[in-house]
C-alpha cells in the first residue's frame, strides 16, 4: 500500500488557505493557454487577441458549469446545505470542458474564427491541464477510487485529509494522469492525419468519455441514473452525439468526394494551416 502524507493545504495567508487543488487546476489552466499561444506562434491561424477573448469568456463559463453539475450530482448534500452551492469545494471536468466549449462557440458565432478548427488546436493542451489538474486531487484526496487490497492502494495518512483512516482505495487520480499521457501522445500522432476540422477534438471528447464510463465502475461516486455515476451518464450521451456527427460528416464527405476515407495526410486550410 502507498501511504499520502501530504496536508491538502499548500500554505496559508492569514486565515486564507491555499490548496493544492486550486494550485494545480491553475496551473492547468496556465499550461493551456501557454500550449495554445505556442500554437498560434508556430502558425495557427488564430490571434493572440482571439485566444486571450476566447479565454476570458471559456474560463468563467467553465467554472461556472463544471461548479452546476457538481452541485446537481451532489443535490442530496446541496439540498440541506444551500449556503454551500456556491463558494464550497467540488467542480466536475466535464461541466468545465463542455462549459467552456459552448462559450466559446457562442463567441465564435459573432467573431470571424472558426469554431471547430479552434477546438482541434486547443485538444492537446486540454489534456495536458487535466493530467495537471489530476495531480491536485491526488494530492487533495478526491475523485478517488473504492477500497481495495491491491499492493499499489494508496491511503491518505495526513489528518487533514478527509480520507484519512481509510485502509486503501484505487488511485483512479493516477490511473486517469496514465491514460491522460496516453491521450496526449495520440492526439499528437493523428492531428496531423485527421482531415475535417474538429475530428481531433471529437476524438479527445470521445475518448475521453469513454475513460470515464469505464473508470467510474471502481471510481467512488453517487448514483445519478440507472446505477450509473452522473459522467458516465454524461459520457453515454457524449459519444452517442459524437457517433451520429462522425456519420452525417462521412456521409457529407462520401456526398461531396465520393470517397469514404476520414484519415489523409495534413493538408492546407483554406485560411490556414493545421497545427
Amino acid at each position: 500500500m502507498i501511504e499520502i502524507n501530504i496536508d491538502p493545504v499548500a500554505f496559508r495567508i492569514g486565515s486564507i488557505e491555499v490548496g493544492w487543488y486550486g494550485i494545480m487546476i491553475a496551473l492547468g489552466v496556465i499550461v493551456l493557454i501557454l500550449w495554445t499561444i505556442w500554437q498560434v506562434r508556430k502558425g495557427a491561424n488564430m490571434s493572440y487577441e482571439t485566444v486571450l477573448t476566447a479565454a476570458l469568456v471559456g474560463i468563467p463559463a467553465g467554472v461556472i458549469f463544471s461548479r452546476l453539475l457538481h452541485v446537481i450530482d451532489r443535490w442530496g448534500y446541496y439540498a440541506h446545505n444551500p449556503g454551500q452551492i456556491i463558494g464550497g469545494e467540488g467542480l466536475t471536468i466535464y461541466g468545465a470542458v463542455l462549459g467552456a466549449a459552448l462559450a466559446i462557440w457562442i463567441y465564435s458565432r459573432f467573431s470571424r474564427f472558426r469554431f471547430p478548427y479552434a477546438a482541434d488546436l486547443v485538444a492537446p493542451g486540454i489534456v495536458l491541464a487535466q493530467a495537471i489538474g489530476r495531480v491536485g486531487c491526488l494530492i487533495n484526496g478526491c475523485c478517488y477510487g473504492t477500497e481495495t487490497s491491491l499492493p499499489w492502494a494508496i491511503a491518505y495518512t495526513h489528518p487533514n485529509n478527509n480520507l484519512f483512516g481509510i485502509s486503501g482505495v484505487h488511485p483512479t487520480q493516477v490511473y486517469e494522469i496514465i491514460f491522460l499521457l496516453i491521450l496526449f501522445g495520440a492526439l499528437i500522432v493523428l492531428k496531423k492525419r485527421l482531415k475535417h476540422e474538429g475530428s481531433l477534438f471529437l476524438v479527445y471528447l470521445g475518448g475521453y468519455s469513454l475513460w470515464r464510463f469505464s473508470i467510474g465502475f471502481i471510481r467512488d461516486g453517487t448514483d445519478f441514473l440507472f446505477g450509473l455515476h452522473q459522467a458516465q451518464v454524461i459520457g453515454i450521451i457524449v459519444v452517442a452525439i459524437i457517433v451520429a456527427l462522425l456519420i452525417r460528416q462521412r456521409a457529407l464527405f462520401v456526398r461531396n468526394n465520393g470517397d469514404g476515407s476520414i484519415v489523409e495526410e495534413a493538408e492546407v486550410a483554406e485560411n490556414g494551416k493545421r497545427e
